[in-house]
């Protein structure tokens, strides 16, 4: 049921000039042609940052407003011919006082408004759900569909002198923008996005060197980060922080947002970071004390490059990986807490307490990232890769890499086709895919080696039509990161490709890397995929990826939205840092390839098999969510966490969490099953070895296999 103008509570508009973006299209609200004449259409477009897209709401009467065009501001939406059929068209025309011309602004819980006119009692609407630019608006009957559902974003202040142009959801601050206006821009932020779960809108706040008082309340789809070579350059007095308040402390859903390349010195001298999968707290200098829950279910987590100079607190949190850190301390635990090439942190105990700790990480490459040089250039810094390394990165000051003219990018703004991202790559450019949504009716194509491709405020690639969103040849060193790969409602075969079959090339000298590369299927509708990530390279490193198959939100489903695995590794030599792998209908993760190596993985079984019938390997129960092939010869991981919750039938059982040959080169260390509840039966770890996790025993640890 939508909420009603007579029934709806007092929304609080921005009182200087907005965005309103449409839910469902992720587009603009539009003057058209940047029209100041009456009679100019009001239409949905690409968002571009113009005035035609700028607009201020005016208190009219009773609550309502008129919401004028930065272009024309005596312009205000007006329902032509002063109608009350549906189907009205809504255009500009000069505010006389009409009641066709006052709206009510009504809030939905995600931050969202859907607006009323006062003359017809209809909610302005984006014909047929349309996705494409220039549709006019009109008024029609309400019924809370996201094509009457508008997002209102505030226009930021004037951006610092140079800033590029990265489109309409990219803040930029540096330390003479007044503190107001920082703390204000990420409030608004911040209230948009605490509940936004599943919506279209996506911000980046990015700091120029300096040092600033702030308080950043990081909602979904939201990426802080500093704009220094190291994270010292950057520094907040405040804090930079995660809540779960929204959902009375439970963080389990705090997934998608992130906090880069800071340091900060919180006022309470302690931080929080509550969270759960896919919203990375990477290369953070934190001069205080870090809490990783809200007091109630967390189950994170990834910490990277980062520096904490206090303890590391880690409360309810289920399990979590810090990788190339250094502490102050650590207390906590709970199934499976993984650290690797990290310094401060406890030694291994597992399974009391279930620490798994190793000295050094054989092969990392941190992820790329923006930053402004001394003299004031836009550059992109890519990290070199290292072996046996413990520690950050940026310890003695200049990190080692290559930094990359911002001129040597194609800055993907939203209303950026695919075709045009292919042109930027098969010309030699890198991306730097800025803060959206984007609808992919292409594969794009990485083809030369060394190619960057960098999303900023998890930018979204949705393939659309079954096309594969993203291939990349059999090439050295190149590097995915800060993505969220969202599968469509037409089945692709694939989501990304990292080499084509029967790729053979060496890459150990200049591997190629995925870096916070996230991927979902269903959820924010149905989406369907059958494999979401497929690495035929050799060499590749896989630094913190969570592979989702949606277990609620929307177009959920058993037969909806459908996934057999998430991921497939047929390249030798892979390594895998902070693998997340949830919900799959089949194996959650294959690995064909020798020489592999997990350090941390994370996972859940389906929720939703119906029955054991409908959830069989053959003649086993169930499918193992880490299949090591018969045909590997040596095979490692260490940290290793499987959980089940059968919650549509209890007595659904899988057989193991592991398969894998009997051989004493694939090896496991430091292994637990988990029965959510008591809902349903994992009976061995590896094979025919431990367990049971079922409703008499939840938890079952394995020390070593074989």
């Amino acid at each position: 049921m939508p909420h009603t103008a007579q029934g709806a509570q007092a929304a609080t508009l921005p009182t200087s000039w907005a965005t309103v973006v449409n839910k469902g299209s992720g587009k603009c609200v539009d003057a058209r042609g940047t029209g100041t004449a009456d009679g100019t259409a009001v239409q949905q477009y690409a968002c571009n940052a113009g005035q035609a897209q700028q607009w201020r709401f005016q208190d009219a009467s009773d609550g309502r407003v008129q919401i004028g065009n930065r272009a024309g501001p005596a312009k205000v939406w007006d329902v032509t011919d002063v109608s009350t059929a549906d189907s009205a068209p809504v255009q500009l025309w000069t505010y006389g006082g009409g009641a066709n011309q006052q709206w009510q602004a009504v809030p939905e819980e995600d931050g969202a408004y859907h607006f009323v006119n006062r003359n017809s009692g209809k909610c302005l609407d984006v014909p047929s759900a349309s996705t494409a630019d220039s549709v006019q608006l009109q008024q029609y009957a309400c019924n809370a569909s996201t094509a009457q559902s508008f997002y209102v974003n505030p226009v930021a202040a004037q951006q610092p002198p140079g800033t590029p142009d990265l489109g309409p959801n990219v803040t930029v601050f540096d330390p003479s923008t007044p503190a107001a206006t920082v703390q204000s821009s990420l409030n608004a932020a911040f209230a948009q996005q605490e509940t936004n779960q599943f919506g279209t809108a996506r911000k980046a706040f990015l700091f120029e060197p300096g040092t600033y008082d702030a308080d950043a309340n990081v909602g979904f789809y939201t990426q802080v980060a500093g704009l220094g070579l190291s994270p010292d350059d950057v520094t907040i007095r405040g804090a930079v922080h995660a809540e779960a308040d929204w959902f009375q402390g439970n963080a389990t859903q705090n997934f998608w947002r992130s906090a880069e390349n800071l340091s900060v010195t919180p006022a309470s001298g302690t931080d929080r970071w509550a969270v759960s999968q896919a919203a990375p707290y990477r290369r953070i200098h934190l001069r205080g004390n870090l809490q990783l829950d809200d007091g109630g279910w967390s189950s994170g987590g990834y910490m990277a490059d980062t520096k904490v100079d206090g303890q590391v607190r880690s409360g309810s949190q289920q399990q979590w990986l810090t990788r190339n850190s250094q502490l102050g301390s650590w207390t906590g635990s709970n199934w499976n807490m993984v650290f690797v090439g990290s310094k401060g942190v406890p030694a291994t105990s597992f399974p009391n307490p279930p620490y798994t700790t190793v000295a050094q990480s054989p092969v990392t490459r941190e992820k790329p990232f923006l930053y402004i040089d001394s003299a004031g250039a836009w550059k992109v810094f890519v990290p070199a890769s290292r072996t046996n390394s413990s520690g950050v990165s940026w310890s003695s000051g200049t990190p080692e890499g290559t930094s990359l003219p911002l001129s040597d990018f194609f800055i993907v703004k939203p209303g950026a086709t695919a075709a045009q991202m292919n042109d930027a790559l098969a010309a030699g450019k890198h991306l730097l895919i800025t803060p959206g949504v984007y609808h992919l009716s292409q594969t794009l194509k990485v083809t030369k080696p060394d190619t960057v491709v960098l999303g900023l405020g998890l930018a979204t690639l949705v393939p659309d039509n079954g096309v594969t969103a993203l291939t990349v040849a059999d090439v050295d060193g190149v590097q995915l990161a800060g993505l969220l790969i969202d599968a469509g409602t037409t089945n692709s075969a694939q989501l990304l490709e990292m080499g084509p079959s029967g790729s053979s090339a060496d890459h150990g000298a200049d591997p190629s890397s995925l870096h916070d590369v996230f991927f979902r299927v269903g959820g924010a509708g149905v989406g369907k995929a059958t494999t979401s990530l497929t690495v035929n390279s050799d060499d590749v490193i896989g630094d913190h990826l969570w592979i989702w198959r949606a277990d609620h939100g929307g177009g959920v489903g058993w037969t909806s939205n459908t996934a057999d695995t998430g991921l497939v590794v047929n390249g030798d030599d892979v390594t895998m840092y902070g693998l997340f792998v949830e919900h799959y209908q089949k194996h959650q993760t294959i690995w064909n390839g020798n020489g592999g190596r997990t350090y941390f993985y994370q996972n859940e079984m389906p929720y939703d098999p119906p029955n054991q019938a409908a959830w069989m390997n053959g003649s086993t129960q169930g499918y193992a969510a880490y299949k090591v092939a018969n045909s590997v010869t040596s095979h490692q991981v260490h940290g290793f966490g499987s959980y089940c919750y059968f919650s549509s039938d209890p007595g659904v059982t899988a057989e193991h969490a592991i398969e894998a040959p009997d051989n004493p080169n694939v090896r496991f260390t430091d292994m637990v099953t988990v029965s959510l509840g008591g809902k349903g039966t994992i009976r061995h770890v590896v094979n025919d070895r431990g367990g049971p996790s079922n409703s008499s025993t939840n938890v079952a640890d394995l020390v070593s296999y074989p």
